[in-house]
């Protein structure tokens, strides 16, 4: 790769070969240039070069980079940056998703995972087509309900094919996203958005002589929608689910698939209900918003109420004031309880006369109350100004959900075990455990398992063995992204590079063996090493002389920094450096 002329920053006019297929370490002081050289030259050109090789319509999605002041580039090959930067802040975001683990789990426990019962703690069977009719047969007699064949559930699409079929079978009544149609007045999908499509079979009302028909009815919907049915009750709407392939027949648990999605916090259909994915709720809490409570209202008890310079609190307090009879004065952990509850939590039972007051005169408003926390919450989901959200977030607290454990799938998910362990479970051990897991695990599989799960478990040793290498095994594979160092992060990129087997590639590297013990050193030149002997050429900008001591060519850019800097003071390899009297690195 040939150089001429790069000025960006400091540079001075810099010329340099940089040789391909080689591990290419930049250092010279701090202020240097390397950056400059490294990610505003090299990186920068060969980005926008790539990004300009694509199609008119493809780079409308892409930031197209600044060309940078530089003369010509020549045998620059498509660039990838891996820099130090917090990897996301998704909360969604974590080791086993950035890594891919966590997908090649889902697909193993979709495959060979074991479903047990909740309630009895033993393995879930199939129900035959009998047992599903009796389970029926004991609801109420007189109750109606509707028998319901998934046709598909959670999918994008229009599926007018998949419908017509159906209309020429004889079904009438499609249950579609919630509502029912008859044939003839069928909602246009939107192929754009996700819908769930029920055909509905039969009506049923409970009685002793419905077996004969509720057996038929059962067997059609079974046939049409693989195994799966949904009896919905009529009137409280509550759905039961009856599956041929997993139920439970003490506690009617039943899954209705078990697929990678099932397995998904980022999938509705794999999510807890109650925390969205998330692992924890979120509240409001008391204590926080009245954080000294040896202070009164009228000394700004209610924080979030006391840090704007807007009268409209304090005239409200005062109208609460007027209509409960309670003094602003006196502390507020001296007010009735009844008082604070109204505070915190709002008074709904019937409107109070509030008075304000403005330059533009007095006038009175008759409303119900709505609380502190109530509009704290109000506000906190419908705003989008992001300091707003930065004051509010001061008052919420989290805690983990107790529907999951904060393992954010859903029971269904949970109870789908592989060697008594659900995949929650795993994805809390650090990747060495994980790892000493997995090796276990595959003596243990019988011969059936052993061939649906052999690729699998191959890709998922590899992608341990990778953030083995670069000092990564204790992480867990559930932690949160936002808590990652820029160097873990950094890492956990350069293990997913090593993973993606890319040839022919330019890989930048700012620093990666900063927050690395020395021991681990050895581990990160390492995956270096097989980045580049996959074919590709790597340029690290570095301080650390053990990767600089193992570079196969070293640019030392200096002599000093900022405008004494920003020219090659010595190229080559190390022999060469050591011998260069100028080279503060050498």
């Amino acid at each position: 790769m040939k150089i001429i002329g790069a000025r960006e920053h400091n540079l001075n006019s810099v010329d340099l070969e940089i040789p391909k297929n080689k591990l290419v370490v930049i250092t010279g002081v701090s202020g240097s240039g390397k950056s400059s050289l490294a990610f505003d030259t090299v990186y920068a050109e060969g980005q926008r070069r790539y990004v300009e090789s694509l199609s008119a319509y493809a780079r409308q999605f892409l930031e197209i980079m600044q060309k940078p002041d530089v003369d010509s580039i020549e045998g620059l090959s498509p660039a990838i940056s891996i820099e130090q930067k917090t990897t996301s802040k998704n909360p969604r975001s974590t080791v086993g998703t950035i890594t891919e683990i966590h997908d090649y789990m889902r697909l193993l426990f979709a495959r060979i995972g074991i479903p047990y019962s909740p309630t009895t703690g033993k393995p879930i069977e199939s129900q035959s087509v009998s047992q599903i009719v009796d389970n029926i047969m004991k609801k109420k007699i007189g109750e109606k309900y509707l028998l319901l064949a998934p046709l598909v559930r959670g999918r994008k699409g229009e599926y007018k094919k998949e419908i017509s079929e159906m209309i020429k079978k004889g079904f009438q009544r499609f249950k579609i996203d919630k509502k029912i149609y008859l044939y003839d007045e069928l909602p246009e999908l939107d192929k754009k958005f996700k819908h769930n499509i029920d055909v509905v079979v039969d009506r049923i009302k409970i009685n002793n002589d419905i077996k004969n028909q509720l057996t038929d009815s059962v067997e059609i919907a079974l046939s049409i929608s693989d195994g799966i049915i949904h009896f919905e009750n009529y009137d409280t709407k509550k759905i039961e689910i009856y599956s041929t392939k997993f139920a439970c027949p003490i506690s009617g648990f039943a899954i209705e698939e078990i697929e990678p999605r099932l397995f998904s916090f980022n999938n509705p259909f794999g999510a807890c209900s109650d925390c969205n994915g998330l692992g924890y709720k979120s509240y409001f809490d008391p204590e926080m918003i009245v954080p000294n409570p040896k202070l009164s209202l009228a000394e700004g008890a209610i924080e979030p109420w006391n840090k704007t310079s807007n009268d409209f609190y304090r005239q409200t307090l005062q109208s609460l004031s007027d209509h409960f009879s309670f003094d602003m004065e006196i502390p507020f952990e001296d007010l009735d309880e009844k008082i604070k509850k109204i505070l915190l939590y709002g008074y709904k039972d019937k409107k109070i006369n509030f008075h304000y007051h403005s330059f533009r005169g007095t006038y009175p408003i008759e409303k119900t109350f709505e609380g502190v926390i109530p509009n704290l919450e109000k506000r906190w989901f419908k705003t989008e100004n992001e300091y707003y959200r930065d004051e509010v977030s001061k008052y919420l607290k989290y805690d983990t959900c107790e529907s999951c454990n904060g393992y954010r799938l859903k029971s269904e998910a949970l109870c789908v075990k592989i060697d008594k362990l659900h995949i929650g479970q795993i994805s809390d051990y650090t990747i060495e455990q994980a790892s000493t897991w997995f090796v276990k695990l595959e003596k243990k599989l019988n011969e059936k398992q052993s061939e649906i799960a052999r690729r699998i478990l191959k890709e998922i040793k590899e992608r341990f063995e990778f953030l083995n290498n670069v000092g990564l095994n204790y992480l867990t594979l559930s932690r949160n992204s936002r808590t990652l160092s820029g160097g873990e992060g950094q890492r956990i990129r350069l293990a997913s590079q090593i993973g993606s087997g890319l040839t022919g590639v330019l890989y930048v590297l700012d620093e990666p063996s900063i927050g690395l013990h020395q021991k681990d050193n050895i581990k990160l030149i390492n995956a270096l090493k097989k980045l580049r002997d996959l074919g590709n050429t790597v340029i690290v900008v570095e301080h650390d002389t053990e990767t600089i001591e193992s570079a196969d060519h070293i640019i030392d850019l200096g002599p000093e920094a900022g405008i004494n800097g920003g020219y090659i003071v010595e190229q080559g390899e190390l022999e060469t450096i050591l011998k260069n009297k100028n080279s503060i690195t050498g």
